[in-house]
């Protein structure tokens, strides 16, 4: 699929996620503001029922239509001209929320205008299986009206009943999240299998060119010398027979090495860890480049100043991670390329540390750049060759010795590869 298709595809599902999301939150918010409304307007009912209650059993018929008063979404007050019996108060609070339905427990005090207190209150349980903790500390608000007796209830789990209310937007809510977890991880792996497909592509043109390059000069050298003329001229012919020698060896190097990623990949390969002098290991991947970095008029520098520098580990993956770390460094190279090999001793390991003065890495590719076939884009650099196979051989193997590697860099100041191997 093309990069244009997809982005759309992300595109549009995206502001459509977005828009149901939004009108999911106002229908939320609007149902939650009906169930307020709901509930205050049965317990005003209950409260104002109560009221009457209590003043038909004073043998009084005063009108209580304004003697409740909502002091906060949770506490209400309701004036009494008389002494209010708690128990009788009580039970009729319990019946009227019975009877509309409310099922919240409570907590209620009995004030006293005269002594500016409360002179009672108690934490009622509407539940009958609710866990009673006989502990609870009263959270009834200390508001005070001193022009006549009244009582107040105080609803501490106001919030959670009224959720509890909202089933069917909870339900709809939690669907609505599987939706969207859905929708995310199905354009990620849309979005990461593209990336691999795109990764799949440039690696068999990469491998394509690779090889075709050894198999041409292979090809060539082999037709020199099927002519009859140059049997006759040794010098020639010891000259093409070298050039097919060099280039099968390539062509060889090149199969181990990814035969060698494919064994990584299934994770069957074994290491044989001995003790390993870490300054012999860099001193010998050192000269082996030594050849190269002359003919670019570089320089590689070992500055080896760990005083402990034995490690167990494996001397041909060991000597493999300093020779592909070298390889870089010199590739990613548009002057002649300046390496420094350093090393120095930390808690319980030592640090192998390869600084070289090349192109750098940009942030976004060094997070990318440990991966299997990544290769970092090389701007002008149009003849660096490889399979984007080094760099994720070389963290597989310092994390198979239990050791750790760390990348700094900037575009156009270098970069420094720092290893970790426990001792």
């Amino acid at each position: 699929m093309k990069r244009k298709p997809i982005r759309n595809v992300v595109i549009l599902g995206t502001i459509s996620i977005i828009g149901i999301v939004i009108i999911q939150i106002y229908w939320i918010n609007k149902a939650w503001n009906i169930n307020e409304k709901q509930f205050n307007h049965n317990i005003n009912l209950s409260l104002r029922n109560v009221a009457h209650e209590l003043s038909i059993q004073r043998g009084d018929s005063l009108n209580t239509r304004e003697k409740i008063t909502q002091i906060s979404p949770n506490y209400f007050l309701v004036s009494i001209n008389d002494i209010i019996p708690p128990y009788l108060l009580e039970n009729l609070i319990k019946n009227e929320f019975k009877s509309q339905n409310i099922d919240l427990d409570f907590e209620y005090g009995i004030y006293d205008c005269f002594t500016d207190s409360i002179i009672y209150g108690s934490y009622v349980y509407m539940k009958p299986d609710a866990v009673k903790n006989k502990k609870a500390k009263s959270l009834l608000p200390k508001e005070k009206n001193k022009d006549g007796h009244y009582f107040g209830i105080y609803f501490p789990t106001r919030e959670t009943y009224l959720l509890s209310q909202m089933g069917i937007w909870m339900f709809s809510s939690f669907i609505l999240f599987l939706v969207v977890a859905f929708f995310s991880y199905a354009m990620s792996v849309i979005l990461r299998q593209k990336r691999v497909s795109e990764i799949t592509t440039d690696f068999i043109n990469n491998m394509t060119h690779e090889f075709k390059t050894p198999i041409s000069t292979i090809s060539l050298s082999s037709e020199v010398l099927m002519n009859p003329e140059i049997i006759s001229n040794k010098e020639r012919i010891l000259r093409y027979s070298n050039i097919i020698f060099d280039e099968n060896n390539r062509l060889k190097n090149m199969v181990e090495r990814l035969l060698q990623m494919a064994t990584l990949d299934h994770a069957d390969f074994t290491l044989t860890k001995l003790d390993q002098d870490v300054h012999d290991i860099i001193n010998q991947a050192a000269e082996r480049f030594l050849l190269v970095i002359n003919e670019k008029n570089g320089t590689i520098t070992c500055e080896l100043n760990a005083q402990e520098k034995i490690v167990k580990g494996d001397k041909i993956h060991l000597s493999n991670i300093i020779s592909n770390l070298i390889d870089n460094a010199i590739k990613y190279s548009i002057i002649p390329p300046e390496i420094i090999i350093s090393t120095r001793n930390v808690r319980k390991g030592i640090i192998v540390k390869v600084k070289d003065n090349g192109i750098g890495i940009s942030s976004d590719s060094q997070k990318q750049v440990f991966n299997k076939f990544y290769r970092v884009s090389t701007g002008n650099i149009h003849d660096v060759k490889g399979f984007g196979l080094g760099l994720n051989y070389v963290k597989i193997m310092v994390m198979a010795h239990k050791g750790k590697i760390k990348l700094e860099s900037q575009l156009g100041k270098g970069s420094s590869f720092e290893i970790f191997l426990p001792q």
